[in-house]
């Protein structure tokens, strides 16, 4: 059996796994469309659930196939306490950042309505819908497009272009792509270069699904009580100049953790 694994077959399989994932939550969709209204959200996150789950199926089909190890071919690798610990602290740091340019680009570019309309749908009006709106996005999501993406797509372009830099920036561009909103694409490639990052630095994917778990959970906190009291965090409806500053020492703290131990 021929075992080699080519760069388009790789790119190929992360666009299958994309289609996979649609198409599932297409036809949950479809099953909605007979459903009282008041189901419908519900449809919506059991759909994101499956489809976000299922993307793992064509990666891991595939190198079962090709006969190669998996845990190794998706950087699933155990790490140490410390390398937790700093990853969250570099994280933490990081996530306030972006969240800084996300302020700065809807200072700037008025928020269209497709934005508006999604925060309208991740108001969960049951206990189930919260249950699966909290299980798609701050669990089963980050895991899923963390081992296709900086596991499966990103390792494979580090190891066939011997170019560390190349392959986050691309996996990163991809990752951004398709996420398919226009809004959010410079914010996401940017959170898909540091989750690269992170995945390299530590060789595991575990830490990146840590830092996209507490990203996702963020929004999903404030997508659900968005009335909450953020004066303690803002200045002039920008993050705090003090806030900025305990993220870039949060940064280095991290980083400099993550050089002493991961080297």
């Amino acid at each position: 059996m021929n075992n080699v694994i080519s760069i388009g077959a790789v790119f190929g399989i992360v666009i299958l796994s994309i289609i996979s994932a649609f198409t599932v939550g297409g036809l949950i969709m479809g099953f909605s469309a007979s459903s009282p209204e008041q189901t419908d959200k519900l449809y919506i996150y059991i759909s994101f659930f499956l489809g976000q789950g299922i993307i793992l199926v064509p990666p891991l089909y595939y190198l079962n196939i090709k006969q190669r190890p998996i845990l190794d071919s998706l950087r699933i690798k155990m790490v140490s306490l410390e390398t937790i610990q700093y990853s969250l602290i570099f994280s933490i740091g990081v996530l306030i950042i972006i969240d800084t340019l996300d302020r700065i680009i809807h200072q700037i570019i008025p928020t269209p309505d497709y934005i508006i309309d999604l925060s309208g749908i991740m108001q969960p009006d049951s206990i189930l819908g919260y249950v699966f709106l909290f299980l798609a996005v701050v669990i089963v999501a980050p895991i899923g497009e963390e081992v296709v993406f900086r596991g499966f797509l990103q390792k494979f372009l580090e190891d066939h272009w011997k170019d560390i830099t190349r392959a986050v920036l691309v996996t990163s561009l991809f990752f951004a792509m398709i996420h398919f909103n226009p809004f959010w694409t410079i914010q996401i490639y940017i959170l898909g270069v540091v989750l690269g990052f992170l995945s390299w630095k530590t060789k595991s994917v575990l830490p990146s699904i840590m830092l996209h778990s507490i990203n996702n959970g963020a929004a999903y906190i404030l997508s659900i009580f968005d009335d909450i009291n953020l004066n303690f965090y803002l200045w002039k409806n920008h993050v705090s100049p003090i806030f900025l500053f305990i993220a870039v020492y949060l940064i280095y703290k991290g980083l400099e953790g993550l050089n002493i131990i991961e080297g």
